[in-house]
This record gives structure tokens, C-alpha cells and sequence, in this order.
């Protein structure tokens, strides 16, 4: 019997009491045993031959008055980036339809702001209304938010919120100085507390040590409800930034932290974010291993490349990945629908409706879509 046919014995439970001593045991495992350890607790929780796919669209670049230290955004550094205003909604919706027409599933639109401001509040709306409209998971990062800011995307139809953690909170002085770990730690509980989806990560290749790599997510891991998404980033090293000569991380290294991750948080997919244009397939077949389960198409991502649509598409392909699909309709939607049909048709008096399925007849499997049909 395989791995993936066995059952098994008992699945994961999700833990926030994650220690930093357990997290650098982990850590410093075999690096076959730690691989075999995160395929386990994957296989529990999803399906090991299916990834999330988004994509990210610059919604407004550059100018930003942070000081982190990896963002070529930042208006104190000078990196070359032209500054953009606000994009149009209509070419944000012509983004969108391109996404979903190569088969994304959800839609992430990023601005370099610290937070929105009010008079920008409505395009923003605007924005995921008609995204979502367009049957795509919506999600956005716009920097710190107010409780009533994430009140009214929610209400506008934004599934995730995107804010990062960035790094341990002993190592994050030493990246940004412009807004504090609690600062970061206050949106992810308006956004929760608002009802939309967590998506929190952080940066690895920083100079940070195994340490702070343990302590991040253990930061992650341990908050009151673990993120739906996880995104673990290599940094893309940009001229111009502070971090711009910062010694290259070993790729072992992010790939444990990926296997890591996914230990640690079960449930949620992680996912295989920017510095994949620098990772070949065999790399990044290792990080599907070791529990990476969603990504980003496009050939950019905020401003930093990412390998291009067709790449993802062959590489999928070499592994026997499909994309994985997400429902047009919540469960308590589709259930109202059926029963409207069904007393439709009770009062038309039709005792012949093809609403239930004649369990007499041979079932027929639906056909498999891969991600070359989307």
C-alpha cells in the first residue's frame, strides 16, 4: 500500500501553542524526515496533486512612506521604480478577466500605501465588487486597516486580506522602523474580526537566522486562528534597497520552512510566493513536496518577475498538478436554490422533476478538469 492510499491513523490537530524550542527541533531534522513528516500532515488536509492559484496585480506603485528594508516601493529608497497612481477600475476588471481566463482562481490587487484613505475607500469597493462579480475569490493588501475599513470590504465582497508578518519579532527592527510588529498584528484582528480570510506570512533570505525563521511562525501558528493562507516569500534582492548585498539564502533552507509551515499549520495553504523566477522546476517540485499548495501566475507580481503563465502551465503538467477550483455558489446558497426549484415544481404539480438522481441508474464520473482545459 502507498503513502497516498494508506489512511492515516490519526489526522492532525491544529495547535497554537506552538514553542520556539519545537519549532527549531523541527527545524533541525533530517532533511528526508522533515520532507516525509509535512507530505503526512498534506495528504491529511488536502489533495497533494492540486495547487491554489492566484494572481497579483499593482493597483497602485510606488511612493510608499514605509521604510522596509526588501521593498523597492518605498519612496526613501532609489530603485528606479516609476511611481503609478491608483489604477483605473476598468483595467483592473480586464486584469481580472485575463486571470481567470488562464485559470486563477482568485484575484489579489496590492497598493504601496501604509493605509487606505477614506477618499480612496470607495474605487476600493468598487474594485471588489466587480471582481467578485466576475465569480473570482477576491483578496487585497493595502497596508494597516481600521476596524471600519475591513467592516466595509467585507461588505463589499473581499474574501482575503493580505498582511504580511514579515519576519520574527526579534529581527523586526531591523527591517522596518516605520510601523511595529503590534501595528501588524492589530489589522490581522480587525480583519478577523470583520469575518474575511486571513493571508499572513512573512520573508525569508533577509540575513534573519534559523531562529527568527522559527519564531515567525510560531507568530503565525499561534495566533488566535491560524491563517487560511500562508505566503512564504524568498527575497528578491532589488538595487537600490538596503538589502540590496544581503548574502543569498540556502535553498534547503527555504524549502525546510515551507515543511515547516506546513506542519505546523495544517490546514492552511501555503503558498510558494515571490523569488520562484529564481527556483528551478526541481526546486520547486521540493516545495510542493514539503506542503506548498498554492501560487501566484503571471509573469510579475507587485513589482519583482515571476516565471510567466506558460512555465507554470508545463511544469504543472511534468508533475501531474491541477489547479484547484474553487465553488461558484456557498453551500447555504446552493440549498436555497434546490429548494426554490423544488417547490417550483411541486406547485406546478410535475412528479417528474430531474432534481434527484435515480440511484437504480450506473453512475457516470464527471470528467477531471486539468488546468490546460481553463
Amino acid at each position: 500500500m502507498t503513502l497516498a492510499s494508506a489512511p492515516s491513523a490519526q489526522t492532525t490537530t491544529i495547535r497554537n501553542d506552538w514553542t520556539k524550542a519545537e519549532v527549531e527541533a523541527l527545524f533541525a531534522m533530517p532533511f528526508n524526515d522533515l520532507l516525509f513528516n509535512a507530505q503526512v500532515v498534506h495528504r491529511q488536509h488536502f489533495n497533494p496533486n492540486e495547487v491554489q492559484v492566484s494572481t497579483l496585480l499593482s493597483i497602485k506603485t510606488g511612493a510608499c512612506p514605509e521604510d522596509c528594508k526588501y521593498c523597492p516601493q518605498s519612496a526613501r529608497y532609489d530603485t528606479g521604480l516609476e511611481k503609478e497612481r491608483l489604477l483605473e477600475i476598468e483595467k483592473v476588471i480586464q486584469r481580472a478577466k485575463e486571470a481567470k481566463q488562464v485559470g486563477s482562481t482568485r484575484f489579489c490587487m496590492g497598493a504601496a500605501w501604509r493605509n487606505p484613505r477614506d477618499r480612496d475607500m470607495p474605487y476600493i469597493l468598487k474594485m471588489v465588487e466587480e471582481v467578485k462579480s466576475l465569480g473570482l475569490e477576491t483578496c487585497m493588501t493595502l497596508g494597516m486597516l481600521t476596524r471600519d475599513q475591513a467592516v466595509a470590504l467585507k461588505q463589499a465582497g473581499l474574501d482575503y486580506y493580505n498582511h504580511n508578518l514579515d519576519t520574527s519579532p526579534e529581527y523586526y527592527g531591523d527591517i522596518i522602523t516605520t510601523r511595529t510588529y503590534q501595528d501588524r498584528l492589530n489589522t490581522l484582528e480587525n480583519v478577523r474580526a470583520a469575518g474575511m480570510n486571513v493571508c499572513s506570512g512573512g520573508i525569508v533570505g533577509m540575513g534573519e537566522t534559523v531562529s527568527d525563521r522559527a519564531s515567525m511562525l510560531v507568530q503565525l501558528a499561534n495566533l488566535p486562528e491560524q491563517p487560511q493562507s500562508v505566503p512564504i516569500n524568498m527575497l528578491v534582492k532589488v538595487k537600490g534597497t538596503p538589502l540590496d548585498s544581503v548574502e543569498d539564502l540556502d535553498y534547503f533552507e527555504f524549502i525546510r520552512t515551507i515543511a515547516v509551515a506546513r506542519i505546523m499549520m495544517p490546514k492552511s495553504h501555503v503558498r510558494l510566493s515571490a523569488g520562484r523566477e529564481a527556483m528551478n522546476e526541481q526546486m520547486q517540485a521540493l516545495c510542493f513536496m514539503a506542503g506548498a499548495n498554492s501560487i501566484f501566475y503571471g509573469c510579475k507580481l507587485l513589482t519583482t518577475s515571476n516565471p510567466d503563465t506558460h512555465e507554470d502551465v508545463m511544469l504543472f503538467k511534468k508533475l501531474g498538478i491541477n489547479t484547484e477550483r474553487t465553488r461558484d455558489y456557498s453551500d447555504e446558497a446552493h440549498q436555497q436554490v434546490l429548494e426554490e426549484e423544488i417547490a417550483q415544481q411541486q406547485e406546478q404539480g410535475d412528479d417528474s422533476n430531474d432534481l434527484f438522481i435515480d440511484a437504480t441508474k450506473p453512475k457516470v464520473a464527471p470528467k477531471k478538469q486539468h488546468l490546460t482545459e481553463a
